[in-house]
């Protein structure tokens, strides 16, 4: 049996979910109309998926989710499930709900079927959204890929002769060594170094090669 707590401001909401999860043969409603705190409710009930209905997903909800999730993990016990229930669609939101520790994320006037089978992948470990939802989320998504893109694009690159000297330094070798193997002078060296430094915002040839490594330029 999936026990289900439902947390919700308006009564009117509360007694309408209630009464979907009452249908469902392996739910069992827990909890109560008591102005006791959510932390208290959990602790004593020890439901399996609780069901929190939001005005929208703002700082404080997720704050708040956020928080119960943090008190809960704590080993002693298994952590509920939070499926959040409003109007907001916002994908960037979304995305932030989820990482707050969200199982499901549905509209306030979702069927009693989308409810349901909620319910059942949340207690299962699954996540579930609408495609609204899941569409929202894409486009956030896909607008941070482009703006992470975007910013690596916007990086200076490297000269072919700089990324050469940038390689000799993963190698370990010094100035004079590298002026040897290019044939030009120290001063040239050291002038390709201090641009290496500059466009790869290091300041040691440490740094510059451990940046170098994860753009994927040198391989250590």
């Amino acid at each position: 049996m999936t026990r289900v707590l439902v947390v919700a401001a308006s009564a009117v909401t509360r007694a309408g979910l209630e009464s979907i999860l009452a249908r469902e043969p392996s739910f069992v409603v827990v909890g109560s109309e008591r102005h006791i705190s959510l932390g208290e409710e959990i602790a004593e009930q020890e439901p399996d998926v609780v069901i929190v209905e939001a005005t929208d997903h703002d700082d404080g909800t997720l704050g708040a989710l956020r928080l119960h999730t943090g008190e809960l993990d704590d080993g002693a016990r298994p952590t509920p499930a939070f499926i959040l229930l409003g109007d907001d669609r916002d994908g960037t939101r979304a995305m932030r709900a989820l990482r707050s520790g969200a199982h499901g994320l549905l509209p306030r006037d979702a069927g009693a079927q989308e409810i349901v089978a909620a319910v059942m992948a949340a207690a299962a470990g699954l996540v579930t959204f609408t495609r609204e939802w899941a569409n929202a989320w894409g486009e956030a998504l896909a607008d941070r890929v482009g703006a992470a893109n975007g910013a690596a694009d916007a990086e200076p690159l490297l000269t072919a002769r700089e990324l050469e000297i940038l390689r000799m330094i993963a190698d370990g070798l010094g100035n004079k060594q590298i002026a040897a193997r290019l044939a030009i002078s120290e001063h040239t060296v050291k002038f390709h170094i201090g641009s290496v430094f500059a466009k790869m915002h290091a300041s040691s040839r440490a740094e510059a090669v451990m940046i170098g490594a994860r753009r994927g330029l040198i391989v250590l």
